[in-house]
């Protein structure tokens, strides 16, 4: 029974956001909406920043790597969850699922590095502007970009490897919408509370440390524009750090919520609704916070349509 179990050619049956599938259809149109939004945006803000000589800098170099994640993101988890609406199996693979899973703890995981990192950006432009140069060197914000995917990678695969050599046994229907680490751990067989130990420390070291990061970068940098004696460099340098930190804290908190408890204290309903924030709707609002309160990407978005 548990060599079945562990058998690769087992499928995993995804329940969806919903267990009842009255709304399917509506969802289903919701959920296209929002990815086609997130896709064009995204895309859009990519094509400014390549496009754009004014906006070649260290700042929107790293804006144009969280699209790019943003758009693999979003793709990740959306397309299958929309076809699930229009089918009646929702099954997916073992396999399927051990891809997905790697693939969605690589990408948030570098998400969450990223952000940390352009916070550092703003703080250094703003505290320290005479040093911008060098800290900010294009070698330096590739190897930001690097460590970023490479270290959640690392991350990802160890967790994946882990969680799907475990015994699964009885149902194999992930009362989820897509495959995450935390919505799997139920269907093993066997206890589970010290690899949720290594759970924890990760979510601490890849969502709270950056998160702690932004805050005290941001908290210096307000400090330092209530001392600046020009309005128009304090409107800016607000509107910039206020537009990133909200993003931030929408992703930040809602993945800790899910990556620092104990399994026996997760609630599926609660889980799934928290998974739709850092999952779609931030990949959905990054390129438009970062735009719409941004007077160089709207101006580089005005010279590009003529």
């Amino acid at each position: 029974m548990e060599t079945g179990n562990r058998s690769c050619g087992t499928d995993f049956s995804l329940v969806g956001l919903f267990q009842y599938g009255h709304m399917d259809t509506f969802l289903f149109t919701v959920i296209s909406i929002l990815f086609a939004v997130a896709l064009i945006g995204n895309i859009t803000l990519v094509l400014l920043i390549r496009l754009d000589q004014r906006l070649h800098t260290p700042m929107y170099f790293l804006l144009s790597q969280l699209s790019i994640i943003d758009m693999m993101y979003i793709s990740t988890t959306v397309p299958k969850m929309a076809a699930n609406f229009l089918s009646d199996t929702k099954a997916i693979s073992f396999l399927g699922c051990a891809v997905q899973a790697f693939v969605f703890l690589t990408l948030g995981g570098s998400e969450a590095l990223l952000l940390g990192f352009m916070s550092y950006d703003r703080y250094i432009a703003i505290c320290q502007p005479l040093h911008y140069p060098v800290l900010m060197s294009r070698k330096i914000c590739c190897s930001m970009v690097a460590g970023a995917w490479s270290s959640s990678s690392i991350n990802a695969f160890i967790h994946t490897v882990y969680v799907f050599q475990l015994p699964f046994c009885g149902s194999r229907m992930v009362n989820h919408f897509f495959c995450e680490v935390p919505s799997l751990l139920p269907l093993v067989c066997e206890d589970t509370s010290q690899y949720e130990y290594t759970v924890l420390v990760s979510g601490l070291v890849i969502l709270l440390l950056p998160f702690l990061a932004i805050l005290a970068s941001y908290a210096r940098v307000l400090v330092v524009v209530i001392q600046m004696g020009s309005g128009k460099g304090q409107s800016r340098a607000v509107s910039t750090c206020s537009s990133h930190l909200t993003v931030a804290s929408l992703f930040y908190v809602t993945g800790l919520s899910t990556y620092t408890q104990p399994h026996s204290l997760h609630s599926p309903g609660r889980d799934k609704v928290v998974a739709v924030l850092y999952s779609i709707v931030t990949p959905v609002l990054n390129p438009f916070i970062y735009s719409l309160r941004n007077k160089e990407v709207m101006g580089a978005l005005r010279r590009q349509m003529g």
